[in-house]
């Protein structure tokens, strides 16, 4: 089974299908970027003032962070460090809770590592019997996302502290790609040790808008993070990646005004949905998750034929008949439900 990423092919229209921010970065961002000469596009950058402002911003210490080139860069180095010394013979196991970002397994895959994937429950509540029982000598990896891509729904404090005891040996890296939108993280876990193998994964491409940047961070102990900090690349963020990030930091304005709009859009999509019956499932992200049935591949080549792309989740497990809608700029949702209201009424 292979187990590379597929990368969504490229989409015109309004982008509701990446979990991009719609509004795009603070315009400080771009103030900064405009500000910089050729002259240091051509030197290697420094990176003490981004890490500086990125530890600032979670509260912890520089030595309790490390930036990565996008999260799926610190997914990577998670999977080198924890399966490390695997063989074809007798592969070291990584746990995926499913459904779950596609990276995981590309990553645990790649460097030999044995996916060991967790079935969801019907009603995607989390199914830590279900990983507990998974766990044996060979787990060397856990990777757990909070709140879930694509369900939106988020997993109890208590839950991932028994997840990380449970498997002492290995790993846990706690994705938090949207932990903004959510307002609950597990950072003071991880960078004081109270879980001493929890790892933290973060990325400013959703509520800052640098996706295109690729800046993301992992967060744990000093000692936890030192194996990762051997084989990361030196120069790993670019100039203008790591000019970039002060900047969005900086404009907690912008970040608010951001932060509410998804909540405002995402009461909107709510709204259109259960006036239509569509089922879906209350998210803490910065999406929504519905149900269309059998109807999925018409509503959705419907709804791009009007202009807006949602994304077709129905092959993750336990999603069929499942898109996954982006909630942003409130602008945008409004545009995004007159277009599910035509296409919805056009199938009564």
């Amino acid at each position: 089974m292979s187990h590379q990423y597929e990368r969504p092919p490229g989409a015109d229209g309004l982008r509701l299908h990446l979990n991009e921010n719609t509004a795009g970065c603070s315009p400080r961002v771009i103030e900064v970027l405009r500000s910089l000469t050729r002259e240091q596009a051509a030197i290697y950058p420094d990176y003490d003032r981004a890490v500086e402002a990125a530890a600032a911003r979670f509260g912890i210490g520089s030595d309790s962070l490390l930036l990565t080139n996008g999260l799926d860069e610190g997914i990577l180095l998670t999977a080198i460090v924890g399966l490390r010394g695997s063989t074809v013979a007798d592969p070291f196991e990584a746990i995926i809770v499913q459904p779950a970002f596609d990276m995981y397994a590309a990553c645990a895959d790649g460097v030999g590592g044995r996916i060991i994937d967790i079935p969801p429950r019907s009603d995607f509540s989390f199914p830590l019997d279900r990983v507990v029982e998974s766990v044996t000598a060979k787990t060397r990896v856990v990777f757990l996302t909070n709140p879930n891509n694509p369900t939106g729904l988020s997993i109890p404090r208590d839950t991932v502290a028994a997840v990380a005891q449970a498997a002492p040996q290995a790993l846990v890296l706690l994705d938090e790609a949207y932990a903004d939108f959510s307002g609950e993280s597990m950072i003071d876990d991880a960078s004081s040790g109270r879980i001493p193998n929890l790892v933290i994964g973060r990325t400013f491409a959703k509520a800052y808008g640098l996706a295109g940047l690729r800046v993301g961070a992992l967060v744990g102990t000093a000692e936890r993070l030192a194996p990762m900090r051997r084989i990361v690349p030196p120069y790993t963020l670019n100039v203008y990646a790591a000019a970039a990030l002060p900047a969005a930091l900086e404009d907690i304005a912008y970040y608010d005004w951001y932060l509410t709009e998804v909540r405002q859009s995402k009461a909107l999509l709510y709204e259109v949905l259960t006036r239509h019956r569509v089922q879906f499932w209350p998210s803490e992200g910065n999406f929504v998750l519905a149900c269309f049935g059998d109807d999925l591949p018409r509503v959705i080549g419907d709804i791009a034929q009007r202009g807006v792309i949602i994304r077709d989740r129905s092959h993750d497990p336990g999603c069929a008949g499942c898109a996954r809608i982006t909630a942003g700029v409130l602008a945008h949702t409004r545009r995004l439900a007159a277009v599910l209201e035509e296409v919805l009424c056009d199938a009564r």
